[in-house]
């Protein structure tokens, strides 16, 4: 948490290379709805803003910067780089989480809730657009993002479909995904397993793999694509097993 309002504020601006106009903006995305005396008050507006001007900058980034990918590679890039995970990551290395008003309620044995890093990175982003206009923020979220966005793309081919299919669970049903194993396959030496994704009592379409790992990550990337999270791709079940 931050000690000062003040020092939250100049730290900021020196983290982001950014001098606010308009430093209540900046204020309100550091405040968290435990200690805002409204909700209007705190940065959860800011963060639905800033959410959608991250998506935009990266797209178009991604667009320009990689035009032979498919679109289903600049969905998968674009969902691991705009990713709760990736932006708690970020705000984390800046020091943005040390600079939040919150309750100490909200800080546990193990630090701060990594999802509160990633609102508050969100949540800059659109003051910033506010602030200085969509150049300005632009330039911030590259800035930030761009070695995401090359980490990410020079490994686009191993994206962890798990940890997409994570991400989307926590983000959008508040619960974690159950891998089902519905058949095997083979001698013991060289099984092959059929496993499928179940979230939020539906069970996606299944996928086989050569192993349980390999299955339950060809199975989370058929719930994806079942989702719209991703672009379907050519079939990958094992066939011809005996």
């Amino acid at each position: 948490m931050a000690e000062s309002r003040d020092e939250a504020v100049v730290g900021c601006e020196q983290i982001l290379g950014y001098q606010f106009s308009d430093k209540s903006l900046l204020v309100k995305a550091l405040t968290h709805a435990s200690v805002a005396p409204h909700y209007l008050d705190s940065n959860e507006r800011l963060e639905f803003l800033g959410d959608a001007v991250l998506g935009l900058v990266v797209c178009e980034e991604l667009f320009r910067r990689y035009p032979k990918f498919t679109e289903g590679d600049l969905t998968r890039i674009k969902s691991v780089v705009v990713s709760r995970s990736t932006c708690a990551t970020v705000a984390t290395g800046l020091g943005i989480d040390k600079l939040l008003f919150l309750s100490k309620g909200m800080e546990t044995e193990g630090g701060l809730p990594s999802s509160l890093s990633a609102c508050a990175l969100e949540s800059l982003i659109g003051a910033v657009y506010i602030d200085g206009g969509f150049d300005v923020a632009s330039r911030l979220v590259l800035r930030l993002m761009e070695p995401e966005i090359d980490r990410v793309a020079e490994g686009a081919h191993e994206l962890n479909y798990k940890s997409m299919m994570q991400q989307y669970a926590q983000h959008k049903v508040g619960q974690t995904p159950n891998y089902e194993v519905l058949d095997e396959k083979g001698p013991d030496h060289s099984k092959a397993f059929e496993v499928a994704v179940v979230l939020d009592g539906r069970r996606f379409p299944s996928a086989w793999g050569l192993s349980k790992k390999e299955a339950e990550q060809k199975a989370a990337r058929r719930a994806l694509e079942a989702l719209g999270e991703v672009s379907a791709e050519a079939d990958d079940t094992v066939a011809d097993i005996d």
